[in-house]
């Protein structure tokens, strides 16, 4: 009998090692490397025959190397989810026979969306591996979805409910069954008896994932896994788990707040800067087709240090509400803090404001907000944040029916940013009258087309004149 072998594998990052090492010579980090159980019979125990799941054995002994040219190109064909924000965060639809991992915060609404989305789709037979919850609370949570009109009329036999925790069962079933779609609710609860660790380790979530690939690869089934993340916000288990899947998707949000935002982080199919909103209700998750009404559903006016920006998540063009506040510095020690945004780029647009504009900004807290609950990369945001900060300080309100939008420099310049047509339109859809944008993208706007009132600035000094005088 073979013995059993020992090797210590990074749990962020998945460098192995014959032995433990206190810093990861991969990733840098320290104290990662956990200890894991390699039986000497895993490797061959825990292949999948592509046999087994439609594929072709023979054919995948005789793969031989093949000119990029000779490879015949085909779109893949996309799997409607009936849903617009998720098929456009996972760029189209769903691909048969990948693997994607949505991971959040528990109570976020994961399983909410997986179940609400795959009861709307009575054409797929869907099979729904549970490892958390029971048959009877599924059940539950189903006919609380209004939104699928079901509730037990027998519109979804389509949806198969499976309560397992063992792979090797769970494969199985999966070959009984041949589903079209496959949902693993969560990825941490299934363990393997080839792997000799508990459920939720470095060894037993890589194995099963490594395992569920070869599933979707061989018989183009696609498969969503649901995933929970650490106390630091990143995904729980190790780091070549996002390695081993197609898509990555983020479901964020407070729990505070009524809205969920579904961020894509990697994506094989599609694009990565998009993202889906949705509204928390009683009922489920409803789409939020138009974010710039959702953000801005409150009356502004009179009130200082807020200031609306036109800005770009992915395809969609929505208006935020930047909100800042300016205050003496208690204890000699001024705070910086900022939600929704980058702080280290807030440090740097207060330097800017203090040293190309003059305002004295060193004793003095300063937080700034991204109303709605939401996290914005956009860069033109910078021109917001510098305008919500100085009406602030002066306790100034800016002018109702006025946005901007603009990247700020390090000499004080308003740099150009993209797709400023898309911004105009919206911003005049919502009523907007006057906006401010950096001069060098009048070159390319057709002003006849609009008719809110542009403001070309060069320098940030001339966007705060404008503003207040």
């Amino acid at each position: 009998m073979a013995k059993d072998k020992v090797a210590y594998v990074c749990s962020n990052c998945g460098q192995e090692s014959t032995k433990w090492i206190g810093k990861c010579p991969s990733c840098g980090e320290w104290n990662t490397f956990k200890e894991i159980k390699v039986a000497a019979s895993t490797a061959a125990s825990s292949i999948i025959s592509p046999e087994r799941f439609g594929g072709n054995g023979r054919q995948a002994a005789e793969i031989k190397p093949i000119r990029l040219k000779d490879i015949p190109y085909e779109d893949y064909p996309r799997i409607d989810l009936n849903d617009k924000e998720l098929n456009r965060v996972l760029g189209g639809g769903l691909v048969p026979g990948s693997l994607i991992l949505l991971g959040g915060e528990p109570g976020i609404g994961k399983s909410t969306l997986t179940l609400q989305t795959i009861l709307n789709l009575p054409e797929y037979k869907i099979l729904y591996v549970s490892g958390e919850e029971s048959a009877h609370q599924l059940k539950m949570r189903a006919r609380r979805l209004e939104s699928t009109g079901n509730h037990g009329d027998g519109k979804d036999d389509n949806v198969i409910i499976l309560c397992e925790t063992s792979l090797d069962k769970i494969t199985d079933h999966i070959q009984n069954v041949r589903p079209e779609i496959i949902i693993i609710d969560s990825i941490q609860t299934i363990h393997t008896d080839t792997v000799d660790s508990g459920p939720g380790s470095v060894s037993q979530v890589r194995e099963c994932a490594a395992t569920l690939l070869r599933i979707s690869k061989s018989s183009g089934t696609p498969i969503i896994l649901i995933g929970h993340i650490n106390k630091e916000g990143t995904l729980a288990g190790p780091k070549i788990l996002e390695h081993i899947v197609d898509t990555v998707i983020q479901f964020e949000g407070d729990q505070h707040y009524m809205y969920r935002i579904l961020r894509s982080i990697k994506n094989r199919f599609g694009s990565t800067s998009e993202l889906g909103i949705y509204e928390m209700r009683q009922d489920g998750l409803r789409q939020v087709n138009n974010p710039s009404e959702m953000l801005l559903a409150q009356d502004l006016s009179g009130l200082s240090g807020v200031a609306i920006s036109s800005a770009i998540e992915g395809a969609r063009p929505f208006l935020v509400e930047t909100q800042a506040l300016v205050s003496s510095a208690a204890y000699g020690t001024p705070q910086r803090a900022a939600t929704g945004f980058d702080q280290r780029r807030l440090n740097m647009l207060l330097a800017v404001l203090e040293k190309r504009v003059g305002f004295k900004l060193m004793q003095k807290d300063v937080f700034i907000n991204i109303a709605g609950g939401i996290r914005v990369t956009d860069l033109a945001m910078d021109l917001s944040v510098i305008a919500a900060v100085l009406s602030s300080n002066v306790d100034t309100a800016i002018e109702q029916g006025w946005c901007m939008a603009g990247e700020v420099g390090l000499s004080g310049e308003v740099r150009p940013v993209n797709r400023m047509e898309q911004r105009l339109a919206e911003a005049e859809k919502l009523g907007f009258t006057d906006i401010v944008i950096p001069r060098y993208n009048m070159q390319r706007i057709d002003k006849s087309k609009y008719n809110i009132n542009l403001h070309p600035v060069r320098k940030v000094e001339e966007a705060l004149r404008i503003l207040f005088g």
